[in-house]
C-alpha cells in the first residue's frame, strides 16, 4: 500500500473516530483518547510528514464536517501525542523515552489547546463543566427537598460540595497534566497491540514491578508542603494553588511507586494473583491506608525498599 493510499485511509479513521467522539456517548470518550493512534501508526510506517500532513487534512476534514473549534480543539490536543509516539517509535527508542517525551508533548498540547479555546471564545475551559455540575446539584437538591428531605442535611451537603468543587477549581493545572498522562499512557499500550498485530517490533515499557520513579518526586513532595504552608498563611492564593497541584502530583506519584513496591512484596513472598488484588483495593478504600501506601512509595523512590527489605529486585 502506497504512502498516499494509507495516509487517506488513516486520515478518514481519525475524523470517523472524531464523529464518533462527538455524537456517540461514551464510546465516544474512547475514540477521542485513541484519535492519535493512526497518526502514530502513519509516521511509524511512512514517516513524520505523512503523519503530519494525515493529522492537517483530518483536522480540515473535522471542521468542515463538525464545527472549527472542535477540529481545533483535536489538532492541538491530540494529533502531537501521535506525531511524538510515532516519532520516538521510528527513531528506535526505548520505552520510557518514548513515553516521557509523549508525557512532555501532551501536557503542553494540552495547554496550547485550552488557551486556544480560551483566546477564541473568550470563556474559561473548564468552566462549562463546573457549571453544569452546579446547575445538576441545584436539580437534585430542589428534588430531595421536594421529597420531604432533611433541609440542614441538604444544606450541609451543599457545603461539602462547593468545597469539592473549589479543590477541583484549584486542582486544574493537575487536570491537564494527568490528561497527557492518560492519553499518552493509552495509545502507547493499545499502539504497542497494534503494531505486534502488524508485525512489526516496537519498544515496551519494563514490568511494573520494575519500575522506580525518581528521586525528585520526593523533594517534590516536601517542597510542596512547604509552598502549600507559607501560601496559605501569607494569604497568597497563586502560591497555596501552585503547591497544592504539586503536592497532589507528587502524592500520585508516590501512590504508583507503593503499588509497585506492593505488588513486588506480594510477588517475593509467592502470595496469589487473587489475594494480593483483593488485599490492594481494601488498601486503595480506606482513606488513611492509603495515604500510607502513598508515603511509603514516596520514600521508596529515596530508600529502595525493594534492594533493602527484599535482596534485590528479581
Amino acid at each position: 500500500m502506497t504512502s498516499l493510499t494509507e495516509s487517506g485511509i488513516l486520515a478518514a479513521v481519525t475524523v470517523i473516530m472524531a464523529l464518533i467522539g462527538v455524537y456517540v456517548p461514551f464510546l465516544g470518550i474512547v475514540a477521542i483518547l485513541l484519535w492519535p493512534l493512526p497518526i502514530t501508526v502513519l509516521v511509524v510506517r511512512h514517516g513524520f510528514r505523512w503523519g503530519a500532513m494525515a493529522a492537517v487534512v483530518a483536522s480540515l476534514l473535522i471542521a468542515a464536517l463538525i464545527e472549527p473549534t472542535v477540529a481545533v480543539r483535536l489538532a492541538l490536543a491530540f494529533a502531537p501525542v501521535g506525531l511524538a509516539l510515532g516519532y520516538g517509535y521510528r527513531l528506535g527508542w526505548s520505552g520510557v523515552r518514548i513515553v516521557t517525551a509523549a508525557i512532555v508533548v501532551s501536557v503542553l498540547a494540552k495547554a496550547l489547546a485550552l488557551g486556544m479555546v480560551f483566546f477564541l471564545t473568550g470563556i474559561h475551559p473548564f468552566t462549562g463543566q463546573l457549571d453544569m455540575l452546579r446547575e445538576s446539584y441545584t436539580q437534585a437538591a430542589e428534588m430531595y427537598k421536594g421529597m420531604g428531605m432533611n433541609e440542614v442535611q441538604i444544606e450541609m451537603t451543599k457545603q461539602s460540595f462547593e468545597h469539592n468543587l473549589g479543590v477541583i477549581e484549584i486542582l486544574l493545572p493537575l487536570v491537564v497534566v494527568t490528561m497527557g498522562l492518560l492519553d499518552t499512557m493509552v495509545n502507547f499500550v493499545v499502539a504497542g497491540k497494534v503494531f505486534k498485530r502488524l508485525g512489526t517490533s516496537v519498544p515496551v515499557l519494563p514490568p511494573f514491578k520494575e519500575w522506580r520513579l525518581p528521586q525528585a518526586f520526593a523533594w517534590l513532595f516536601g517542597a510542596s508542603l512547604v509552598v502549600t504552608y507559607i501560601g496559605n498563611t501569607q494569604g497568597i492564593p497563586w502560591l497555596f494553588q501552585a503547591g497544592m497541584n504539586c503536592y497532589m502530583a507528587a502524592t500520585l506519584a508516590g501512590l504508583v511507586e507503593g503499588v509497585v513496591v506492593f505488588e513486588y512484596a506480594m510477588d517475593h513472598y509467592n502470595w496469589s494473583k487473587w489475594a494480593s488484588t483483593l488485599f490492594l483495593i481494601m488498601i486503595l478504600m480506606n482513606g488513611f491506608l492509603f495515604q500510607i501506601l502513598a508515603l511509603v512509595g514516596i520514600m521508596d523512590t529515596i530508600f529502595d525498599y525493594r534492594v533493602r527489605f527484599f535482596g534485590g529486585r528479581k
